[in-house]
């Protein structure tokens, strides 16, 4: 590897370093993340004179967040621990301890899935110690005050009764138990809300969020896995401090005391086997002196614990025989494929962390083309990120690999496949498929907003014929009595609700309609940018393809989408009803206090002390400015805050000028601080 390849790495590792500690958005699996930190740690190893102070290396965790509260200065430095991915290295390791320490017990615990956290209690006048700080990890050295949010997980005591002790501080893992997790999503798939992706960054998000109340009824779970300080009976052994925490109903991690390698070789292989029996998922096993007084005789370097590493477990894989191909149409009249198929070992589910897999996402027919799959084949069957099964390679060939259908399987009209892309379309509006989810997601948060108007619902009133298109929801009040004494909603107190919300969604806006229309290409973020530019429905829709292009972030393929959608009759008749209903179709214009950034396009990223991004994004509007969420060649400038990321990174690519909030507010003359609406 030469140096620009080794840059190259760090840039990658930063970014998914980025997406997992920052984000709680990981873009790869764990396994990948970690091969490519190896391959780091091999290239440093041959050359370290490029080893720098901010290499991904030399750094735990992220960067600190803001969201839920001020920073923390750690009393005791929360860093990482030093994976290692083969049991010659676990081996290798324990010769090392008792090549210096005979006498050396080892404790291995199963490593949970989940945001670290410290806690901190201090004796109060009556003696009990009490709850009086909660602290994520950040950097390692300086980390956010969660106290607010963590007397709200299971498992934090706010007080400990009889422990001869002044003070006492506790690092343990913060996670989301699976049942938690599938309640979670089995409620926002109801809600017609976005799902979360894993436990991990669900839990993260949840800790690190503003209110409490969310917290509380998420469900989250802590259990300790280190005395960070405290009295001498919790300290000099580590596996009996953690014993003695539980006799006080302290919640602590699974693990086992042993006293040589062939006796830390099995407690790795049992807490693998145990994976079921957990109510969170693990990421390894973590192997650590008992005796914490030895553990300074291991030094790992600034960035990792002494006397711990961690044993990284291979991803789980079976292999499975295919059964059966389901072929579906999305919202976006877009075909899906659903593999369903049956462990060829047991002839049941497939066993993955702990959870039965009996189902796939095939994605599109070149993934199925390039894996040659197709019913009676055997796959090789993965977690991605140990929640996401996926098929990873062709073990035995099927007789025949699948081929899409020609028609739509739900409306039997003539499929297309988009130009350049993968993408098979069902291109019939009032496919009864596409009905389904597309007034699903009119009714979702990113779009109108109807609460209680999820997918269980809205098949219903397909079904018993009171919806056909997007409109028809505004027609539900007058068919209140009929609807009570049918069930289909429930109880009148729901259908009140229901309705109530359906009347008052008819103001979400322009922005929030286009979002619900569903047209190709047009998200929630692009629907915001067009309708700053266009203010109604109607002007949008009489656009020209050289207009909607002139658009910073639309390009042809999203300016042909919409003008396809308008050319549509059927779509023309749904919006002409929306609007007879009274669903507000235009805004007014706002109007500018300054036009010193007239013709001009930012992009912001980072926060900023004593101003929101919303509302920073208002002050430049009403400068006559523009705000796009992306930075392309058609920015003018990016506005970066404190912790920006990628974005800073790509501006600097394409010689953006980059702009502090002083700097804005300096660089033009005639810069308006005022908002006038």
């Amino acid at each position: 590897m030469d140096y620009t390849e080794y840059t190259t790495l760090q840039k990658t590792i930063d970014h998914h370093m980025k997406r997992y500690y920052d984000q709680d958005d990981p873009e790869i699996s764990d396994f990948e993340y970690d091969m490519l930190m190896q391959k780091l740690k091999a290239a440093e190893k041959e050359h370290p004179e490029w080893i720098t102070p901010d290499s991904p290396s030399q750094r735990v965790g992220g960067t600190y967040k803001r969201t839920a509260g001020k920073k923390v200065v750690h009393n005791v430095p929360m860093l990482s621990i030093e994976d290692v991915f083969s049991l010659d290295d676990v081996s290798s390791w324990i010769d090392k301890v008792h090549a210096i320490h005979p006498d050396a017990l080892m404790c291995v615990e199963a490593k949970i899935d989940g945001l670290s956290m410290t806690v901190r209690y201090a004796k109060s006048d009556d003696g009990t110690l009490r709850l009086t700080l909660a602290e994520t990890r950040g950097d390692g050295s300086t980390g956010e005050d969660v106290t607010a949010n963590a007397v709200f997980v299971d498992g934090v005591l706010q007080t400990i009764n009889n422990m001869d002790a002044d003070s006492l501080e506790l690092r343990g893992e913060v996670y989301m138990p699976r049942e938690a997790f599938y309640k979670y999503n089995d409620e926002q798939r109801d809600n017609g809300g976005k799902l979360a992706a894993n436990p991990r960054n669900l839990a993260a998000g949840t800790l690190r969020g503003l209110d409490s109340s969310v917290v509380k009824s998420r469900g989250l779970a802590f259990k300790v896995f280190n005395v960070q300080s405290g009295p001498k009976s919790l300290t000099e052994s580590h596996f009996g401090g953690l014993e003695k925490l539980s006799s006080f109903g302290c919640p602590t991690v699974t693990g086992f005391l042993c006293k040589n390698t062939q006796e830390v070789l099995n407690a790795i292989k049992k807490i693998d086997e145990m994976r079921q029996q957990f109510d969170h998922d693990i990421d390894g096993a973590v192997i650590k002196l008992d005796n914490t007084g030895y553990r300074n005789d291991f030094p790992a370097g600034s960035k990792y614990q002494s006397g711990h590493i961690a044993y990284k477990y291979p991803p789980e894989v079976r292999t499975v025989v295919m059964d059966e191909i389901i072929v579906d149409i999305g919202r976006t009249g877009k075909l899906t494929y659903t593999g369903v198929f049956h462990d060829k070992e047991t002839g049941g589910p497939a066993i993955l962390c702990g959870t039965s897999v009996q189902r796939a996402t095939l994605h599109n027919q070149d993934y199925i083309d390039e894996l040659s799959i197709g019913i009676g084949g055997s796959y090789s069957l993965y977690k991605s990120g140990e929640i996401i099964p996926r098929i990873s390679a062709c073990i035995e060939k099927p007789k025949e690999v699948f081929r899409s259908p020609l028609t739509c399987p739900k409306c039997g009209s003539l499929l297309v496949k988009d130009e350049g892309t993968a993408d098979i379309r069902c291109e019939n509006p009032n496919c009864p498929a596409q009905l389904s989810r597309t007034i699903a997601y009119y009714c979702s948060i990113s779009a109108m907003n109807i609460m209680g108007m999820g997918d269980v619902i809205v098949n219903s009133l397909i079904e018993n014929g009171y919806i056909k298109d997007i409109s028809d929801i505004y027609t539900l009040k007058d068919k209140e009595d009929e609807l009570i004494s049918s069930g289909i909603i429930g109880r009148e107190k729901n259908i009140s609700k229901l309705l109530a919300s359906i009347e008052s969604s008819k103001n979400a806006g322009p922005s929030s309609v286009l979002t619900g229309l569903s047209i190709r290409n047009v998200g929630k973020n692009t629907a915001k940018l067009l309708m700053n530019e266009f203010h109604s429905i109607d002007a949008l829709a009489a656009a020209s393809r050289e207009v909607l292009t002139s658009v910073p972030e639309i390009g042809e393929t999203t300016a042909d989408c919409i003008i396809s959608y308008f050319k549509n009759e059927a779509n023309t008749k749904i919006i002409e009803k929306l609007r007879s209903y009274g669903v507000v179709m235009s805004e007014e214009a706002r109007t500018s206090s300054g036009d010193a950034l007239i013709g001009l396009t930012f992009v912001i990223t980072g926060s900023f002390d004593g101003i929101g991004r919303n509302e920073l994004t208002a002050l430049i509007e009403a400068n006559g400015g523009k705000v796009t969420g992306s930075v392309s060649k058609k920015t003018d400038y990016l506005i970066a805050g404190e912790a920006a990321g990628s974005k800073l990174d790509k501006a600097k690519t394409l010689n953006i000028p980059v702009l502090s909030l002083e700097g804005l507010e300096t660089t033009f003359s005639g810069f308006d601080k005022t908002l006038n609406r």
